[in-house]
Order: C-alpha cells, then structure tokens, then sequence
C-alpha cells in the first residue's frame, strides 16, 4: 500500500460522554497520553473543556512530550441569535488565538443542538455566524470547518438541512467536516454525500452507527469506513481523518474505546486499502 495523504486523530468527546463532562473533566493531559498510546499522531479537543492545557504553552509541551499533533479544536457554541452574543465571540476569538499558535490546524465550529423550531431562519443565522468566525479565524490564519451533528434537537441533521447550510457556507474561508456517522444518522449515505459536496472537504470525522440507536464501537456498524477512507485516499485528501468514537462503551470506559480504534485502524482498516 502507497503512503497515505491523510493522516488519524482522535477526538476527546469520547471522554466528554461520562457524566456530560464531569467524569474527565481537567485531564486532557491524559487524553492526550491514551491518544498516543492508540497509535494517533493527533488530538482535536473541545475548546472550553480544555482546563489547564487551554494554556498554549502549557498545550505545546504536553503535545511535544507524547509526539502529537493539535489536529483542530472544536469551537462548540449555543449560536442561537442573529449573530454572536458578546460571550460566544470572546470564546471564539480565544479560540482562534490559541489555534494561531498552531499553524495548520482547524477550527472546527459546531452548533449544540437546542431544537428543530424556527428552522429557516435558525439555519441561515447559524450559516451567518459560522461563516463570521470563519473569516475573522482566516485573517489570523487559521483553517475553519464546519461540522453538522444529528441529534434529534438538532438543526443541521437532514439532508434538507446539509443542503441550506452547506451550499451557504463562504468557501473562501470555511470548509466542511463530514461526520460519516452522523451523515447516517440522519438518513443519508456518507460517501454520496462526500461525494457531492467533494470541494468543501477540508477536515473529516468518524464513527460508526448500527441505528440501535445510534451509534457503537468502531468497526461493529453499518458505515462503509473501508470504501469511505479507499475513496479520500483516491481523492488525495491531504487532511485529518478524527475518530469520535461514541459507541456506548465509551460512557464507562473511553481509553478502552480510543486504544480499541487504534488497533482497528491499524489492523482492519489499513490492510484493506490498494
């Protein structure tokens, strides 16, 4: 098998599913060792869950010492008005200062799910906002992406919802990050839709889901992640494939969850790639 263009991370939400946070709260620095451990060369934590290692220094030496890179930071924010409350745009604006510090990285903005009510209009103020952030990140050289979530609560769950927000996104200064399990929890098949919306790829996600009810263990769904990771290594796709992971046996156990996909992607999915 050629050398890959892409390369693997794995995202700390696995931990934030125990208790809503509470469990691992403050311990990014472990994270950050089991991710290394799994075998990942990157980590993508959420921004205001960061705890100590929001400290760029602090993040920096934490990184060099398990040899991983700060693949993206999820800016995860409510972005329920017409625009940014004063306290979302400070926490923005912290974020893409400490991503400045790390060339190359992402700022992958995401709406928390508050309900499907006043769709229309809830979906172009969020495609306002995000593509807002997006160029204030681009004029401090950051790379932005956004990425949709299917819970049931939220608005960019329906294939109906990818196409009003993702045909507004301002290419010039965000991207897309396909989340292949989520794609499919809302009733659309991840390669079609990476396929369509190809141009505006630029940071992708994964997990896997079996619709029971949603999601499980990587490599025990239905998300045809083999085909899907033949296809972005064809593409040439040059950027970071995120595993989150959100199989239920991360609520009790999310190290065994995050070494398990290690060993998987090493294992399974790598050897099946031409």
């Amino acid at each position: 098998m050629s050398e890959l263009p892409f390369r693997f991370g794995a995202e700390v939400y696995t931990w934030f599913m125990s208790n809503n946070g509470e469990t691992y709260k403050g311990q990014l620095g472990h994270m950050i060792e089991v991710i290394s451990k799994a075998g990942f060369t990157g980590i993508q934590p959420i921004f205001t869950w960061m705890g100590p290692l929001a400290d760029a220094d602090a993040l920096e030496a934490k990184l060099k010492e398990q040899n991983i890179s700060l693949a993206a930071v999820a800016l995860a924010l409510d972005w329920n008005g017409t625009k940014e409350t004063d306290e979302e745009k400070k926490i923005a604006d912290e974020a893409i200062k400490l991503l400045s510090r790390f060339p190359d990285s992402v700022l992958c903005t995401v709406q928390i799910p508050t309900g499907r009510h006043n769709l229309t209009e809830r979906r172009k103020n969020l495609v306002d906002i995000v593509n807002t952030v997006s160029a204030r990140a681009a004029d401090k050289g950051v790379i932005s992406s956004f990425h949709p979530n299917s819970p049931h609560t939220s608005i960019t769950r329906t294939e109906e919802d990818y196409k009003a927000i993702l045909e507004s996104l301002d290419s010039k200064v965000t991207g897309w990050c396909p989340d292949v399990g989520h794609i499919i929890n809302g009733g659309m098949d991840p390669l079609t839709k990476m396929k369509e919306y190809r141009s505006l790829i630029n940071h992708v996600h994964y997990k896997d889901w079996d619709g029971n009810p949603e999601f499980t263990l990587m490599g025990n769904g239905k998300v045809a992640l083999t085909e899907i990771t033949q296809w972005l290594k064809d593409e040439n796709f040059d950027g970071w494939i995120i595993c989150e992971d959100e199989g239920q046996e991360a609520l009790e156990d999310p190290d065994f969850v995050t070494l398990h996909d290690g060993k998987w992607i090493q294992e399974s999915l790598m050897p099946k790639l031409k």
